[in-house]
């Protein structure tokens, strides 16, 4: 048995058959336990217990269905969704610091500053890159380049050839730059980024009928000047690009950037003036918000990259989730690599909830984030905060056809030779965030067409959760 292609492989597209599950809302679970997923035209065309959707497609042929061979126990789920990481820094994740900026200095910065189109070998590891992505069983994926235009494009390129759903841009930073801003004026450093970015946004917003998006950039406020966020908000607007940057990550990061910005009541108020904010700007961590910020985000609409294993990680602290949502904020789960030490979105779902079962520890009050809300961050939640919530995170017919297929013996103890999974959704719901990853992925799509995975024969004999 092997996976379909694309869509192309039968007259009338192909058919998953497992244990269906989505996350359609907040907390809730959606599922089939005998269920099937039918794909046509990069589309899904329906989905829902096998029987019915089998009646509904009495024209397409026997091999256009594909179920779970023997010793195999297929998930069929929507592909997840990161929203915050960056391509330069994943060789160096894993190197311990006391927090954020020292860091930065000494890590992240020569690692970025290395990250040139001259790199020997730059197009195998990108490509290895985005290959590593798609094993994760992430479909969708927000990154931050490095300063470089010639690094971005070839990234570019590959996110192309990968095809996987991408939104991207090269980093903006005039203040203590590691790149030519080292030598150069800032004002003559910001214009050359600027320039840089509109023809790379000119080159790849839009490209593949949407697939590959353009995100400006800018760092944060303590590598941007008041006129290189105000130029970028302008270009974004002008364009039609979502923003992407940091706020509030570490108590560290708030205070410098106060002493920068002594005009404006706040790290998020500095973004207000710059025109940063707004319901296509994507901000990473948000862990110490004021309620005078969560206000002004509210009012803006704009979304949270809620990333809690490099919160961890860095030390910068435990994101207070449900007071965001109590704001009303759209929020999405992003690895953050490499302050997160892997792009394994499981992981960082495991992290989501144990930061708040940690703050719950001192103050009761905090709720549980259940495994049904955070499978809604990793895919639904995820589609909204990058603006593709009309077209992917769900599996929803009509909705493009961006999903995966995991198989449940391999995240079960034993290979699942000796037992069987609950089939509440709940419980299997859990059962991936704790036990999920790369090892159990068959098969990833975007668009209906194959992106990652095989079809990995056992060799024992067990029954299976498909009929």
């Amino acid at each position: 048995m092997t996976f379909p292609a694309d869509s192309t492989v039968s007259p009338g597209g192909f058919v998953l058959c497992g244990y269906i599950l989505d996350a359609p809302e907040w907390g809730l679970l959606r599922h089939f336990e005998h269920g099937a997923v039918a794909i046509r035209d990069g589309r899904i065309f329906a989905a829902g217990p096998e029987s019915e959707v089998r009646a509904m497609l009495t024209d397409w042929p026997d091999s256009a269905w594909h179920r779970a061979p023997q010793g195999q126990r297929w998930l069929v789920m929507p592909g997840l969704i990161d929203v915050h990481a960056h391509v330069p820094q994943y060789p160096v994740v894993g190197r311990v610091e006391s927090e954020l900026l020292p860091w930065l200095k000494r890590h992240i910065f020569p690692a970025e500053q290395a990250f040139t189109g001259q790199r020997p070998g730059l197009r195998e590891e990108l490509d290895a890159f985005f290959a590593e992505i798609a094993a994760q069983g992430t479909t969708t994926a927000m990154l931050y380049g490095a300063v470089w235009q010639d690094s971005t494009d070839l990234a570019f390129a590959a996110a192309e050839r990968s095809g996987l759903r991408v939104l991207m841009g090269k980093v903006m930073m005039d203040v203590d730059s590691y790149g030519f801003g080292a030598q150069w004026p800032a004002v003559r450093t910001r214009e050359a980024s600027l320039a840089e970015t509109r023809e790379l946004i000119t080159t790849w917003h839009g490209r593949d009928a949407g697939r590959l998006e353009y995100v400006v950039s800018p760092r944060f406020a303590v590598t941007c000047s008041r006129e290189m966020m105000a130029a970028a908000g302008a270009l974004a607007d002008e364009t039609g690009c979502a923003i992407q940057t940091h706020l509030s990550e570490n108590h560290a990061g708030i205070e410098y950037v106060r002493t920068l910005f002594p005009e404006a009541a706040s790290y998020t108020d500095v973004y207000r003036r710059s025109g940063l904010l707004g319901p296509r700007s994507v901000l990473g961590h948000c862990v110490h918000l004021r309620p005078a910020e969560l206000d002004l985000l509210a009012a803006t609409r704009s979304t949270v990259a809620h990333c809690p294993t490099s919160n961890f990680f860095l030390n910068s602290g435990l994101c207070p989730l449900n007071r965001l949502r109590g704001y009303g904020l759209r929020v999405g789960l992003g690895s953050d690599v490499a302050g997160g030490p892997e792009l394994n979105l499981w992981q960082v779902m495991r992290s989501a909830i144990e930061t708040q079962k940690a703050r719950r520890f001192h103050d009761p009050s905090v709720p549980e984030l259940t495994p049904a809300q955070t499978l809604f961050l990793a895919t639904a939640g995820g589609a909204d905060v990058t603006g593709h919530a009309a077209i992917t995170g769900t599996l929803s017919p009509g909705m493009e056809a961006d999903l995966t297929v995991f198989d449940l013996n391999a995240v079960l103890p034993l290979q699942g030779r000796f037992t069987s999974p609950d089939p509440a959704p709940e419980a299997i719901a859990a059962l991936m965030i704790y036990r999920g990853g790369p090892h159990a992925l068959r098969g990833a799509w975007v668009r209906g067409r194959k992106v990652a995975g095989t079809c990995m024969m056992a060799s024992y004999s067990i029954g299976r959760i498909s009929p």
